[in-house]
């Protein structure tokens, strides 16, 4: 019992650090971030944010590394399964229908992967832009 939640009070700090990072890197490319964990009891969007009369919805997954040299080891972005998706369409739609944004509006779905080196203090931001929902 100890372990499982030591294990997810450090997650849920690597998760909070990686959505900060994830956050500064969409402001710096022009985006403005209209919400953050944005949460329903089936799901949650971790940020929302507008660029160019187009709202986008990323899924941020963070994992710790002592090298940024990609392996075929774990990846984040496999952590974005179908149920996952599933979730994401859902919040999708209840965030649409929630502040009134008309069907119509163009929106995309993207995951950042933020691999973090807690040792060195750095941090690499990878984009999979527009996955279809």
């Amino acid at each position: 019992m100890t372990i499982f939640v030591k294990n997810h009070v450090e997650n849920r700090k690597k998760g909070s650090i990686g959505e900060e990072i994830a956050t500064n890197h969409l402001i710096k490319r022009g985006f403005t971030v209209s919400k953050r964990n944005y949460r329903k009891p089936w799901g949650e969007l971790d940020i929302i944010a507008v660029k160019d009369n187009t709202v986008h919805f990323f899924e941020v997954k963070s994992i710790t590394v002592t090298s940024f040299m990609l392996t075929n080891s774990h990846t984040p972005e496999e952590n974005v399964h179908a149920f996952k998706l599933k979730q994401i369409r859902k919040m999708v739609r209840t965030y649409f229908s929630e502040n009134r944004i008309h069907s119509e509006v163009q929106f995309q779905f993207h995951v950042l992967c933020v691999y973090m080196n807690t040792t060195r203090r750095l941090a690499r931001v990878r984009w999979l832009r527009n996955i279809i929902l």
